[in-house]
């Protein structure tokens, strides 16, 4: 199946696989009760906010992890 960064906050934490990425690069994503919040934005508009602390580069790391998830 695969995601992308695409796809809305609140899939991918329905995701462990998913999780685990984006977890690498943002230690909170799982923990963080604020995630609750922008669940309903996607992870490239959250990743866009400079809170985030997300280089370019590194979301599109994400984006090809997330893309090679098979579940």
């Amino acid at each position: 199946m695969g995601y992308s960064i695409d796809d809305k906050v609140k899939v991918l934490k329905k995701s462990p696989a998913a999780c685990a990425v984006i977890t690498e690069y943002s230690p909170g994503f799982e923990t963080d009760p604020q995630m609750k919040l922008v669940g309903g934005l996607t992870f490239r508009k959250l990743a866009s906010f400079p809170q985030a602390g997300l280089t370019e580069e590194q979301v599109a790391e994400i984006d090809e992890k997330l893309k090679a998830i098979e579940e």
